[in-house]
C-alpha cells in the first residue's frame, strides 16, 4: 500500500534503457507516469487495498500490456521511446544536482 516506495531510482534507470514502468502512483512514478506513454499505473486510488492493486495489476497486464507486447510492436516501441524521451530526459543526475544546488545548498 502507499506510500512504501524507497526512492524509485531503479525505475528511473530503467527508463534510460527504454523500459516502460508499471507501478502504483508512489514516489517518482507519480510525476513520471503518463499512462500509455511512459508506462502504466497499477490502480488509481491512493487508499486502495493490496487486493485492489493486485486486481488492477492483473487486469492491466491481461488487457493492455501483454496484448501490446505481443500484437502491436510499433506501439510498444512508442512507449519505450516515451520512457526514454520523457522520463530519462527529466529524471537524471544533472537535473537533480541543479535542483539541489538551487533549492537546498544556495538558500
Amino acid at each position: 500500500m502507499l506510500p512504501q516506495e524507497a526512492s524509485g531510482t531503479s525505475g528511473m534507470k530503467a527508463a534510460f534503457n527504454g523500459v516502460p514502468n508499471l507501478s502504483i502512483l508512489d514516489g517518482w512514478w507519480l510525476e513520471g507516469c503518463i499512462e500509455g506513454v511512459t508506462g502504466w499505473t497499477i490502480g488509481t486510488d491512493a487508499q486502495a487495498t493490496d487486493k485492489a492493486h493486485v486486481v488492477s495489476l492483473y487486469d492491466k497486464l491481461e488487457k493492455v500490456i501483454l496484448p501490446l507486447w505481443h500484437g502491436n510492436r510499433e506501439e510498444w516501441v512508442s512507449v519505450m521511446k516515451g520512457a526514454i524521451g520523457r522520463n530519462a530526459n527529466y529524471f537524471n543526475s544533472q537535473r537533480m544536482m541543479r535542483h539541489y544546488a538551487a533549492e537546498a545548498y544556495l538558500l
